[in-house]
């Protein structure tokens, strides 16, 4: 996908699926707080703990609030993958 295509199809005010992933646990209560947003909780082979929270998202706006409370909660962020738009 050329970076004009990519830009086409990718937008700040528009719906996408999103996937987060933090070290450390988030309680599955969160997942209201969040939007909704489905949560895992991953015991690694190291003996850490990573949570990943999985979910569509209405725009980069609700993105944003989404990494700033992760960030409130001292969750070192690991990564944020965009999955597609619908």
């Amino acid at each position: 996908m050329s970076r004009s295509e990519f830009r086409k199809s990718f937008s700040f005010d528009k719906p996408g699926n999103y996937r987060i992933r933090v070290r450390g646990t988030l309680d599955e209560s969160w997942s209201e707080r969040l939007g909704g947003l489905f949560i895992t909780i991953n015991q690694k082979d190291d003996h850490t703990t990573e949570t990943t929270l999985v979910g569509l998202m209405r725009d980069q706006a609700e993105l944003s609030g989404v990494l700033n409370t992760l960030y409130e909660l001292h969750l070192p962020l690991l990564s944020v993958e965009y999955l597609d738009g619908d």
